[in-house]
């Protein structure tokens, strides 16, 4: 069993389309619908339903917020409806961000009678993901894409990450569209994300802080950050929004589909918009045919002689924090018999550069060797096994004669902190039940 998702974005990508992509593969409406209902947050309700798009059954997903919007207005997103006065906004000057969804968020709702809102900052925002009642897995992949955007917009607005906010009534369906993209990636247990290219319109669109070219300053600088493969189509319109190109940037594990393939399920999620192309995107969960796995990975190597321990130990901790698959050292003699350290970094390719990066900015090295290789690397997933005593995430991986499993160190340590029971002996134990559990399952 191999959780690889692959995303055909030949309409874009945005929150809403993601999520209902996802609901439309299986991941569970129950599950994702508590964590919502239960959100620190107020404001909105949400229906998820079936639609037709352009004759097509799909998934919809929608964030309803009490306060009027025009995000489905495409004559004022892209025509000559009148635009509301200066006045009749609410500005916080540099620091009040615009929120992009699919469709796009625009602030332009207010009246004159409107009553000032809220403004989160990231800090505010990673508090209410932290009090969610979802995985840490799930936390950790939703912080992730808001920082992401995040970046983005400071980077477009000129400011610090801590003066970049979002106006309540536009922040709130960016905190549920990503949380909700978050819950339903963990809950399918998606490994391995590929994502060939993604398909963007042109012309212009209206926000609030004027009429901006699409892709629009947020997307482009996401785009950039995170090298996304993009492709302009000749059609009018924006198809990728800054949520979906955050959740793309955030998950994306490789460009590449393999030579073949088989598609285990298909979901389709459908956009608001109404374009010239349909705004839908399509999720596959593929499987490659064979048991091994053939792909190519690259290895960063120095040799590092006038290094203290801590600046090491630090180059590591900076290396694993942006994408490295692996990261070791080992000794070695130089030149003049000098004790040395290699250091080894294990990454993709789209990581390549930024991943030299670090290492010349935190060591001493000159000189980095780059060396492509290929691997071969059996299908595997990671399985949440609910026990009598716990819960254990379990690495499943398939021989040609079986599956083989591997509980994590993580969950079987911290079962032997809580019943006091040496890890050797709870390991053992964890490893017989989740076998028995998980063939049992797949059994039926």
């Amino acid at each position: 069993m191999n959780n690889t998702l692959y995303l055909e974005c030949s309409s874009g990508i945005s929150g809403d389309m993601f999520v209902a992509a996802l609901l439309d593969l299986g991941a569970d409406s129950d599950i994702l619908m508590n964590v919502l209902n239960h959100l620190p947050v107020n404001g909105f309700n949400i229906t998820i339903q079936r639609v037709k798009k352009a004759g097509l059954d799909a998934c919809d997903f929608t964030v309803h917020l009490e306060q009027e919007n025009h995000d489905h207005d495409m004559e004022y997103l892209h025509g000559k409806k009148e635009v509301l006065s200066e006045e009749h906004h609410h500005h916080n000057g540099a620091d009040h961000c615009h929120k992009h969804d699919h469709p796009h968020k625009h602030l332009h709702e207010h009246s004159e009678h409107s009553h000032p809102h809220e403004h989160r900052g990231i800090t505010e925002i990673f508090q209410i993901i932290d009090q969610a009642d979802m995985t840490s897995r799930a936390k950790e992949l939703a912080r992730k894409i808001f920082q992401i955007i995040g970046e983005a917009e400071a980077k477009a607005h000129g400011v610090p990450m801590d003066q970049v906010h979002f106006h309540e009534v536009g922040a709130i369906d960016s905190i549920v569209d990503i949380i909700a993209a978050a819950v339903c990636m963990d809950n399918l247990n998606i490994e391995d994300v590929i994502i060939s290219q993604l398909n963007e319109g042109k012309g212009s669109v209206r926000c609030q802080h004027g009429i901006l070219p699409v892709p629009v300053p947020a997307v482009t600088n996401i785009i950039a950050a995170h090298q996304l493969p993009i492709h302009i189509m000749d059609c009018e319109g924006e198809f990728i929004t800054p949520t979906g190109a955050a959740i793309a940037a955030a998950i994306r594990t490789s460009s590449v589909l393999p030579e073949s393939f088989f598609i285990q399920k298909i979901g389709l999620g459908a956009g608001k918009r109404t374009y010239e192309r349909p705004s839908l995107l399509r999720a596959m969960l593929i499987q490659s045919p064979t048991t091994e796995k053939q792909d190519e990975i690259y290895k960063l190597e120095t040799n590092i002689d006038d290094c203290s321990g801590e600046a090491l130990g630090y180059t590591m901790e900076r290396l694993f924090e942006a994408g490295a698959r692996d990261v070791f050292y080992h000794s070695i003699y130089m030149k003049k018999n000098r004790p040395a350290y290699q250091l080894n970094v294990i990454c993709d390719e789209t990581n390549v550069e930024k991943l030299e990066q670090i290492i010349f900015e935190e060591t001493t090295t000159i000189g980095i060797r780059k060396i492509k290789m290929e691997r071969s690397i059996l299908n595997r997933s990671i399985q949440e096994v609910k026990l009598e005593y716990g819960t254990v995430k379990v690495k499943q991986c398939e021989l040609p004669n079986g599956s083989r499993y591997y509980p994590e160190y993580e969950s079987v340590a911290e079962l032997s902190r809580k019943y006091q029971i040496p890890y050797q002996q709870m390991y053992q134990k964890v490893l017989i039940d989740c076998k028995e559990m998980l063939e049992r399952n797949s059994s039926r």
